[in-house]
Formats: C-alpha cells, structure tokens, sequence
C-alpha cells in the first residue's frame, strides 16, 4: 500500500512539474526582459543561491548589481521578480494588494502548520480576523501590558545574575532570548507560562513548546522547503479530506516529515489547551474580566461580535499558535542581533547604558513606564537601526493572482538597452520583497546606507527617505512591511525590546568572545558560531555584572 502511495504521490508531482515546465518553456514572459543575476542551473535556477544557508554575499551582491527591480531564476526557468521599487511596492502591498497576496508557498505552508490563523487566510476571511485583533495591539493595550513585561524581564535578569553570580562567564544570550520572549508572549498574549526562566539549556523547566519552536524554524526554511511548498503542498491542501491526508503523512518514509508532523501537533494541542482554559474563565463569574492577556480579549470581543463578524473555535485557536511563534522568534532575533552589535560597539552600549540609567534616577528609581521608554532617544535610534540594517525577515513573498501592469518610480533599462517605466506580471508571478533592500537603498540613505549608525536617527533623515513614500508602517522601514497583512504586533514587539534592554543594560555588562558569528539568512535570521558545523543556533557572549559606582 505504502508503495502504491509513493507511486501516487511521484506521478502527481511529475504531472505538475511537467505542467509547470512547459507554460516556462513555450509561452513567451514579459519578465524575461527584466536584468538578473545568470541562472545557477536550469534545474534550480537562483533558488539555491538565493535561500543558501548562508546566503548573504549573494543576495547584498544582486542588490547592488541589479537595483530595485531583478529578474531571479526559479525552477527549470521559472521567471520571478525581486524589488524594492518603492512605487511598485505600494501598489503590491496597499493599492492592489488583494491581487498581490500572499505567496502560494507561504499560505501553503502556514495552512498546514498553524490552520486559519491569520498568517494562513486570504481576502474576507483575513480581513475579519484582522479587525477582531487590532484592538489587542492598540497603544492603550501595550500601556497595560508594562507590568507583565517587567515581572518576566525581572525572572530572566535574576536567571543571568545567577549565570554570573562567581564571576564573568560565557553565556548563550540568544537562548535566554527566545525563552524569554516566548515567556512575554505566554503572558501577555494568553495569560500562560511556558517557562519559569530557572535553569539553564538542560532544565526540565524549559517548556517542550518552546524546544518544538525553535526547531521548526530551521525545518523549514531552506531551497527543499521552498520547493516542497510551491510545488506539492499548494496542490494537497485543495483536498478536504484531513483523516486521508494525516494517514499519507503517517506513512511517508520522512523524517522531515515526521519532525514537521510532531511539531505541529504539539503546537495545536498547546493552544487547544490554552483556549479551553480562557473558556473556561469566560464561562466563569466574571473572573476574567481582569485579565488583559491578548486571547482573553479576543474570546470576549468574539463572544459579543455579530455573527458575521464572528470567529469559528478552529480560527482562534489557530491564533494562538500563530502569535507564539510570530513573535518568540523574530523578537529574539532582534534582541540578540542589538546585544551582539553593542559587544561589536562598547562606546555604544556605554553611551545607551548612560542613558537609560540617567533616566531610572530621573523616574526616582523606579522601572520607566510606557510614555519613557518610547520617548528615549538613543535607546529607539539602536532599535531603528537595527532593525533597518539587520531586519530579522530580510524577504517578503507575494504572488500575483492575475496579469497586471507593475508601475515602477524610476526607469528600469532592460537586457535590450530599452527603458520601461511598468512591467507586465503574469498571472502566478512569485515576487520577492526585498525588505534588505528597501531599508538599506543607498539612493535613499547615503552612501553608508548598509553601515549601522544609530547616530543617525538623532538628526532629520535624507529628505529622499520620505519622498519615497515607502508603504511601511515603521519609520520609513520596511521591516514589518505595509497594508493590510503588515505585522500586527510591531509596536508590541518594540515595546518587548525596549523593556528587555533597559532591564539588562542597567545590570550587565556585555562583551565579545572573540568567536566568529555567522547569521542564517532564510527565514528568521539566526546566528551561529562558525566552525561548529550543523549545531542548534546559538549566540556566545561574555556577560558579567556592572560595578556598583
């Protein structure tokens, strides 16, 4: 039966494949005229240089060669687009931006992992659920979230003064990152701990949730995913048939898939968990009602909602594994990469530590609130920069769901010499947002564009970085990109970053091991120690105790 299935499943593929092959090779496409970096190969065309592990020199590399708008090279000649053209990225992600949805591949891939959540739903459906969480993110709500974020922060800064409590002592801060931001969402987003912040990498403490979260971000990542999700995936998710297509998972010969099957099951019995147990509050004397954790208000908005407007069971319990991993991951990248750049900048990390401890003694002492925290200059100049020059998504993906006529800002030569000012996109275009391009454009931000100055943002920008009119919803960023599927917790995940470092500033001291620090590019970036082969992502860094003056 197993064989059969293998059979099945391979002639399936081939079948698409074939399809796929043949409307590259005999139907004419207007993107061929676009310039691009020569194709790896037919087979694999830029796709394996492009989400190569450590992809970096290629991608800053096509950037600089091609400009805003490249021609990138899929499978056996696939023709896709990958720009940062500030004009055609408002009409992409704002203007026409229920044509240019999501990529197949992603929605894809986050239908089978997550179900309905709102990373995973398109059009309609995606609109409600989006107008149901808005006002979870609101700045009123991320004032009352302030105290929640401090009582964890306090639990990791006692976690580090016991690391260092003989002395100055290597640590991996990106461990203690991501416990620490999945405990912030934990709290803040469902009123759940996942983690007691005791211990260190072997504790049992460490909630098995957290351990399944951070290998699925490297499970799924890399040119095979990309592959498996555009090409295979797309087409099983049409079949509404769960028990047949969880009895074909069961009997594929995969590890991969065996890993990924796991996870995700773990993660779905999680939230299932957790909103069984908000149920419960809610059916309960009012007990709930000073809870201010995001699921809570979700469940009471949704139980008060007309009905049209209304979340099914599936769909919110689709959120909760949706915000956990949303913002564990790319919240701990951040944080890692600002802790590692200011052991790379001690004079930085100095002045940012003077800062923040001035403005503690300014507040009597006490921890700053929400109105100090967003108002410090230099402490937001490091978290813009970073995130400009080190966003932790370096690209977005959207497909266009039929032809149309791209505008461009600026003239674009083609391989013919001729200058266009619009291009026409096929239906079933992959388009590749560069966010590392948008945010690092030397036509708009100097020739030191790609340098991390956060002095920068202490003076008035170009003036050429506002007459772009990037559709960002961040500081002329493209980091949490624009729309209507832009990240609906930046300013909540701005908010995390702030508390933590105004906490750890103020306690440690941070320094370079000396160690070399390679950061993965797809996906989430993530660093990792060079020379230590295929390891867990991990980041080392002196930490010891700051002098009492």
């Amino acid at each position: 039966m197993v064989s059969l299935l293998a059979q099945g499943l391979v002639t399936y593929v081939g079948l698409v494949v074939v399809w796929k092959i043949s409307k590259w090779l005999f139907v004419e496409s207007s993107l061929e005229c676009v310039p691009g970096p020569p194709a790896f190969s037919f087979l694999s065309g830029n796709v394996q240089q492009f989400l190569e592990e450590y992809g970096w020199k290629f991608y800053y590399d096509t950037l600089k060669s091609y400009g805003a708008v490249t021609k990138i090279k899929g499978l056996f000649g696939e023709n896709m687009l990958l720009t940062f053209d500030p004009k055609a990225l408002h009409h992409i992600l704002v203007k026409d931006q229920l044509i240019y949805e999501e990529a197949t591949a992603v929605i894809a891939l986050n239908k089978l992992v997550f179900g309905d959540s709102l990373l995973a739903v398109l059009g309609e459906q995606h609109r409600k659920q989006r107008k149901m969480l808005n006002p979870v993110f609101s700045v009123a709500h991320m004032r009352a979230m302030i105290p929640i974020f401090y009582e964890v922060t306090h639990r990791l800064r006692q976690a580090l003064l016991n690391q260092v409590k003989d002395g100055p002592k290597e640590v991996d801060i990106l461990h203690w990152m991501t416990r620490t931001a999945l405990e912030l969402i934990g709290q803040s987003g469902m009123g759940y701990s996942f983690d007691s912040l005791e211990g260190d990498h072997n504790s049992t403490n460490i909630h098995p949730y957290a351990q399944s979260v951070k290998r699925f971000g490297g499970l799924v990542t890399g040119p095979a995913t990309f592959v498996l999700c555009n090409y295979l995936i797309p087409y099983t998710n049409q079949l509404n048939l769960p028990r047949v297509k969880r009895w074909i998972v069961n009997c594929l010969p995969s590890q991969w898939v065996r890993d990924v099957k796991n996870i995700t099951d773990l993660m779905e019995e999680t939230a299932k968990d957790i909103c069984k147990a908000k149920q419960k509050e809610l059916m309960s004397d009012g007990s709930d009602e000073a809870k201010k954790d995001i699921i809570s208000i979700l469940m009471r908005a949704n139980a008060s909602a007309v009905k049209e407007d209304r979340l099914t069971d599936g769909e919110v319990v689709a959120q909760v594994a949706t915000l956990v991993f949303a913002a564990m991951d790319t919240t701990s990248s951040a944080l890692s990469r600002i802790l590692y750049l200011l052991t790379q900048h001690p004079h930085v990390q100095e002045k940012l530590r003077e800062e923040l401890i001035q403005a503690k003694k300014d507040n009597g002492g006490e921890e700053l609130g929400y109105d100090q925290l967003v108002t410090l200059p230099y402490l937001d100049a490091i978290c813009r920069e970073t995130l400009r020059v080190y966003p932790p998504v370096a690209t977005g993906i959207r497909t266009a769901r039929k032809d149309m006529v791209l505008p461009l800002s600026k003239p674009l030569k083609t391989t013919s010499g001729k200058e266009v000012t619009e291009l026409i996109v096929p239906n079933g275009t992959t388009i590749f947002i560069s966010i590392l391009g948008a945010n690092t454009n030397p036509e708009m931000w100097g020739p030191d564009s790609y340098e991390w100055k956060p002095e920068r943002w202490l003076e008035p920008l170009p003036d050429k970085v506002g007459e772009a009119h990037m559709p960002g919803v961040y500081s002329n960023l493209m980091t949490f990109l624009g729309g209507s599927r832009a990240c609906i917790g930046f300013k909540f995940s701005q908010l995390e970053m702030k508390v933590v470092l105004s906490m750890l500033l103020t306690t440690f001291k941070f320094e370079d091991t000396g160690k070399t620090i390679m950061w993965k590019l797809p996906g989430i970036a993530s660093p990792n120690v060079e020379g230590k082969g295929v390891t867990q992502p991990a980041l080392p860094i002196i930490l010891s105790l700051l002098e009492k003056e």
